[in-house]
């Protein structure tokens, strides 16, 4: 075997994929299983296991018995505008997966946001090619630098949720060169990407999967990559087609249509063994990189996780957006007697996003937590809810819920056949379950959910059953049946998003009430996604939201907390629109009547209408803030951290405004009209104002911008240099952002708004300057050139642009390229 302290040689690779079968070849590329590829021990191959995703390490299952670290979502990462901050979340969630024995981390997500009503907007990074290049670039050197790989996805142009798994994207070679495959490049190039994951949808009338010119001649060919090219799961839809496209495995496995019929194909020459010897290669390479293939051993895990707490609040606060300040902020602790903390986003955090992307957090400090820390015990805080928004009740906890068998918190799982014998049983933590082949017995009919809840208070509780279809549900021994219906023609938004039905119990305090809900399968079960949530007696609505009126009226400053949950930003589907759900705008607009001194919080992961912005005396944008959110968000708010955020999308003030909204195709495809010109591009192309520009972003001092000085050349790049001077009475850090145009506003044949080309952090105290200087690289200049189908720098004169945010210009210049 090869030495461990150096990689095995292609050579050496070769060489052990030539000891192996057509057979065991062909079960290495279809997968073992949903997660994991097999062991082929004669070769020193263990098994190699995969897992979401790109906030925590969910480990194989959904549940929250196996919890991981809970970063703050992408979107809040690359607020930071330093990539240092993601490769730190990178280096997290990488010793996690180590922790767990998770060899691939099927993370990150580099899609750009197109439409703010793609359901996956949180997930990703940002609607820059650039700003999304450097930060899922270091997110994929923090994961790998623990011996973990990263995989990036989605390639490419999965932009939307609604018929992902047909619809065709299609844009010209220009769109896909200076845009969408931007921030795969950084990730194959500057980081050394393990494993590029393939989408669903198509690309100019290829399905990803089967997208040679994508995947073999750009990807592996052209740029060089090494890795592994993995299916998104069950996006392999055809055998000969995929397996010539550069798809390296299909995923989940064993994938039907590429088993026996691949072998078919093979023995009847309709395809080579040169290609499957490819794909095993690159298959044992990323197992060396694990260190599972022999004695091949992975990078010597770190120990941030002994730190993890610490690090995810830093990485939450520096994400924070302060939208709006109008000298409410930071709180003057020492004046405060009385804090009203209002809203559902208060009472109830939402930390992260829904689907594959969703993971069971160790825990998570919500608002009031963090703000009863921070103000200490002399301040007054009053909590309230205010409106009540989220769809679903919580699931379970292990205060108020018993497994019936083991006495232990959580819930009995038991998976039953026809004849009512019990095949398996687990034992879980959570009450909401989603269930993937392979993960329960064959020949299972059902799946009987079983708890006992103590309720903490008198009246009527709340119970919540999910699932699509009919249920058996069974309380303290009556029975009856829940029949739910599908949620639509998705499938995959019926498992994210099941229908549920809410169930009053009259139950006492202290009183244990035991609950049985039995999922039963139309035949064997394939997938399934059910539970329960539990929830305490609640007032009516317009009672709630009096006392909250009543609370804020009475306090020094009144703090709403509103915003999305992970039933409104998930994988699966796209919203709707951009409104806040339920009555939080109104719950808003009454209680900035009530109490003029109000902050307004939003916890959302995507942009939201906000009509009440210029009425509110601060907004600060929270994003998904992970595990810490709540910490981090009272340091922000009293002053004991900047708001290091800068908006890394734009946030418009109404969808009439949005240059691109809609996500449902038409005629099975999305046509990419705008070209490479997205974004806060196209909105300034289109002369659109929004409500809060790309970039933007308050701290809590002031900056004037001088001295602008501009060298180099299109061969070796620029450099671009300002002076920074901390004009306001704190110490603060500024994000320098650097913006190019073409001085006639078209290039190459398209109108050519301003784009960003760099930038940089600049850090003072009160009344001194920072010197910042900012690269730029000639391929940053270069565009592509369809007549000769290669890059280069289009000669001619353009304007610098130094700026705080892209639309707040403070420094220009030209320089001839």
């Amino acid at each position: 075997m090869p030495d461990p302290a150096a990689p095995p040689t292609d050579t050496e690779l070769r060489a052990l994929a030539a000891r192996l079968s057509t057979d065991d070849k062909l079960r290495l590329i279809t997968g073992e299983d949903v997660w994991s590829l097999p062991a082929l021990p004669q070769i020193g191959l263990r098994k190699i296991t995969m897992s979401d995703g790109p906030v925590g390490v969910r480990g194989v299952t959904f549940d929250e018995g196996d919890p991981s670290v809970l970063v703050p979502n992408p979107s809040a990462q690359a607020a930071a505008w330093d990539p240092e901050v993601p490769r730190r979340a990178g280096e997290l969630l990488g010793a996690q997966a180590r922790a767990k024995n998770v060899d691939v981390l099927l993370a990150p997500t580099v899609n750009l946001h197109r439409t703010p009503l793609g359901g996956r907007h949180f997930e990703c990074y940002s609607e820059d090619p650039l700003l999304t290049a450097r930060s899922g670039a270091a997110f994929v050197a923090g994961v790998q630098a623990q011996g973990v790989a990263a995989t990036v996805k989605h390639f490419v142009a999965n932009d939307s949720e609604d018929g992902r798994m047909e619809y065709d994207v299609r844009a010209d070679e220009r769109t896909l060169r200076e845009a969408y495959l931007v921030p795969f490049l950084a990730a194959v190039r500057d980081a050394q990407a393990w494993l590029v994951m393939s989408a669903y949808n198509g690309v100019n009338g290829h399905t990803m999967t089967e997208n040679a010119p994508l995947q073999t001649t750009v990807l592996k060919d052209e740029w060089g990559f090494d890795g592994v090219v993995v299916s998104d799961w069950m996006a392999v839809r055809s055998t000969e087609a995929a397996y010539l496209g550069g798809t390296d495995i299909a995923m989940p496995g064993p994938a039907e249509l590429w088993g026996e019929p691949l072998r078919a194909a093979l023995r009847d020459g309709r395809v080579d063994e040169t290609v499957l010897d490819d794909k095993v290669v690159r298959i044992l390479r990323l197992a060396a990189r694990v260190g599972a293939l022999g004695d091949t051993a992975p990078a010597t895990p770190s120990d941030v996780l002994a730190h993890a707490g610490e690090r995810i609040r830093d990485i939450a606060r520096r994400g924070l957006v302060l939208l709006a300040n109008r000298g409410a902020l930071p709180l003057d602790t020492g004046k405060l007697r009385r804090v009203a903390l209002i809203g559902p986003n208060a009472v109830r955090l939402s930390a992260q996003g829904g689907g594959s992307a969703h993971a069971s957090p160790q825990y998570v400090v919500d608002v009031a937590q963090g703000l009863r820390a921070a103000l200490g015990p002399d301040v007054e805080l009053t909590v309230r809810d205010g409106a009540f928004t989220h769809r679903r009740l919580p699931g379970l906890t292990r205060d108020n819920s018993v497994n019936p068998v083991t006495g232990a918190p959580g819930v009995r799982l038991d998976f039953v056949d026809t004849d009512g014998n019990v095949l398996g049983s687990e034992d879980r933590v959570g009450s909401q379950v989603i269930l993937w082949p392979g993960l329960f017995p064959a020949g299972t009919a059902a799946a009987v959910l079983r708890t006992r809840i103590t309720p903490a208070v008198d009246g009527d509780n709340l119970l919540d059953v999910l699932g699509s279809g009919p249920m058996r549900l069974t309380v303290d021994g009556e029975t009856r049946t829940v029949d739910l219906g599908p949620t639509g023609d998705n499938p995959m938004e019926s498992l994210m998003r099941p229908p549920l039905r809410r169930i009053p119990v009259a139950a006492r305090a202290g009183v244990p009430v035991d609950i049985e809900l039995g999922y039963v399968a139309d035949g064997d079960l394939v997938v399934a996604g059910f539970g329960l949530g539990w929830g305490d007696p609640r007032l009516d609505d317009e009672t709630e939201l009096r006392e909250a009126i009543a609370d804020a009226a009475a306090a020094d400053v009144a703090i709403v907390v509103v915003g999305t949950t992970d039933d409104i930003e998930s994988e699966g589907y796209d919203r709707k629109d951009l409104a806040l759900p339920g009555r939080s705008d109104e719950l808003v607009a009454r209680v900035l009547e009530a109490n003029p001194n109000t902050v307004v919080v939003v916890n959302a992961g995507s942009p939201v209408r906000m009509p009440w912005r210029d009425d509110a005396a601060a907004v600060l944008w929270a994003w998904l803030p992970g595990q810490e959110g709540g910490n981090a968000i009272a340091d922000v708010l009293t002053g004991a951290a900047e708001p290091g955020g800068r908006l890394p999308t734009t946030f418009p003030a109404d969808e009439a405004d949005v240059p691109i909204l809609a996500t449902t195709p038409v005629d099975g495809r999305h046509t990419y009209d705008e070209g490479p010109t997205i974004g806060y591009r196209l909105w300034a192309a289109r002369g659109a104002k929004p409500a809060y520009p790309f970039g933007h972003g308050l701290g809590y001092t002031t900056w004037e911008y001088r001295n602008l000085r501009i060298e180099g050349d299109a061969t070796a790049g620029l450099t671009v240099t300002a002076d920074v001077a901390n004009t306001g009475s704190r110490p603060g850090r500024e994000t320098v952002q650097v913006y190019l145009e073409p001085a006639s506003g078209e290039l190459l044949g398209r109108t050519e708004p301003l784009r960003l080309v760099g930038y940089a952090p600049a850090t003072a105290a009160p009344g001194e300057a920072a010197t910042v200087r900012i690269p730029v690289d000639a391929d940053t200049l270069a565009r592509w050139d369809a007549d000769t189908s290669g890059w280069r720098v289009v000669p001619g004169t353009y304007r610098i642009a130094v700026a705080h945010s892209a639309g707040d210009v403070r420094l220009t210049g030209t320089v001839e390229l």
